[in-house]
């Protein structure tokens, strides 16, 4: 189940669903019933719950669930946001089912409790929440109670995981069908604690007519383009590398990269090095190879070999006229292309002709890898968050570059032209720290020179960054990244062995 809904997408689930001839109270007692199973999970019958309902269908969920547990020995308290007499349709025949006692909604009535059942507000939440509502998101926060949310903790936009205004903050969240992408986006999946997916009812083929274009970033979404060595191939098959270097003294994050594409499966690697930094290089570097290079003219000719099938640059190559003009040698012609870090900031000032050069030429394909700063300097929006997703943030940017786009961070987005995306979330706190977006870079590059498509190689590559990092652990430095690799080959080849079956 990697397909993330948006809240227009999950609405259309289930006006597809009743329009088969599921009736919608039969979806909203399965959603109950998938909450009060959480619940009885956690702590057991006799125990004190409250359950905080919403005017709409969240609030039917809440009733439902409410009505189930009672009916198991739970001590049951529901406290309405609203009027019961303006509960409509399904919501309200689930209101009409609760015989238990229904009370206003006040800060004080968590008093005691147990758990709180969060069933305020779903997934589509689009405006900022006021009033008692605001109040009780509040109490619920400050009780200290634990939280089980009904598809989306209140207060946080299923589409951007925004937080509108405030928003609950839930040990465990009941999503149904599908993830939204508000579960994984900050500061979404901050609030959301463990997330369970249930099914209450809708059929996956609503997806045929949906077509989602948003992904959680898993092995199911790249694996059949993943390069898996045949017995029968050499070197030269599995493709060509270039990383180009810094000066003598800002060779690491070169050699950084040069070693992960290595690492994660590229025949050959050669950092193209300026010939002040050539020994330094030569010195740090054993199955990687050095060639000399000193500016586009050169690089051009070098590059000219079509086995030479990927660039990675910016990495350690600093920030000016000399990068720029290296990246749009390195973009013509038809290899692939990674750019980060110094690559992207040195065409702040004039992205139309870094956007004009990937889209003017024909490659196999072109990804940047930027972190926050570096997307606003290149795309000149604002650093602050703003109002507009990272996922949409990201969409647009490879629209307008005609790229891939790796929006890096705890919840990296991987978003291609055509409007698909991925976001990841396995990257642990520790992939912090100097470097780790060079390795990335390799990673990527790595990939594209084995001749995966760039949106799968962008996808995997920051993947397969997250799971190194959470092997290696707590003390991480990026050197340790590429080494974690062959570990993580073996479970990974084994996993796509069993999809190919």
């Amino acid at each position: 189940m990697i397909e993330l809904l948006t809240n227009s997408e999950m609405a259309e689930a289930d006006r597809l669903t009743i329009a088969s001839g599921t009736p919608g109270l039969a979806l909203m007692e399965n959603a109950g019933r998938a909450v009060a199973e959480v619940v009885a999970a956690e702590c057991p019958p006799g125990r004190k719950v409250a359950v905080v309902a919403g005017p709409g269908n969240n609030g039917g969920d809440g009733f439902v669930a409410a009505r189930l547990l009672s009916a198991r020995g739970y001590v049951v308290r529901v406290l309405l946001v609203g009027e019961r007499a303006k509960l409509k349709g399904d919501a309200g025949e689930a209101a009409t089912r609760w015989e238990g006692p229904l009370d206003l909604a006040f800060a004080d009535g968590l008093s005691g409790m147990d758990l709180v059942i969060d069933a305020l507000f779903g997934a589509g939440l689009d405006r900022p929440v006021v009033g008692l509502a605001r109040a009780m998101i509040d109490a619920i926060n400050r009780s200290g109670i634990p939280v089980v949310a009904v598809d989306l903790p209140s207060g946080v936009n299923g589409t951007s995981g925004a937080i509108l205004g405030e928003a609950v903050r839930a040990a465990k969240t009941v999503t149904f069908f599908r993830r939204k992408p508000g579960h994984l986006l900050l500061p979404g999946r901050l609030l959301s604690g463990l997330v369970s997916v249930v099914d209450i009812g809708i059929n996956s083929d609503v997806l045929t007519a949906i077509r989602p274009q948003t992904f959680v970033n898993r092995p199911p979404l790249w694996g059949r383009g993943f390069p898996v060595p045949r017995l029968e191939d050499h070197k030269y098959r599995r493709g060509h590398a270039i990383v180009l270097s810094g000066g003598a003294s800002s060779t690491g994050a070169a050699r950084l990269a040069a070693r992960a594409a290595l690492r994660i499966g590229a025949g050959l690697v050669t950092i193209a090095s300026p010939k002040e930094a050539l020994l330094t290089n030569a010195i740090a570097s054993l199955a990687v190879m050095v060639h000399a290079v000193d500016g586009p003219q050169e690089l051009s000719t070098f590059l000219s070999d079509r086995r030479r099938n990927a660039a990675v640059i910016g990495p350690g190559m600093g920030v000016g006229v000399g990068t720029r003009d290296m990246v749009l040698a390195a973009l013509c012609g038809g290899r692939a292309v990674v750019l980060d870090a110094d690559a992207l900031t040195s065409f702040s000032d004039q992205p139309a002709d870094l956007f004009g050069a990937i889209k003017g030429s024909e490659r196999r394909g072109t990804v940047l890898t930027p972190h926050e700063g570096e997307f606003a300097r290149l795309f000149r929006t604002p650093e602050e968050p703003s109002t507009r997703s990272k996922l949409e943030r990201a969409r647009q940017a490879a629209s307008r570059a005609g790229a891939i786009i790796v929006l890096k961070g705890a919840d990296t987005v991987i978003a291609a032209p055509d409007g698909r995306a991925a976001i990841n979330d396995n990257a642990p706190p520790w992939l912090a720290t100097a470097g780790s977006g060079d390795v990335l870079a390799g990673f990527v590059g790595g990939l594209l020179a084995q001749g995966m498509p760039a949106f799968e190689a962008a996808a995997a590559g920051v993947w397969l960054h997250g799971v190194a990092g959470n092997i290696v652990g707590r003390g991480l430095i990026s050197e340790d990244l590429p080494e974690a690799l062959p570990r993580v080959y073996g479970d990974l080849v084994a996993e796509l062995a069993k999809q190919a079956w």
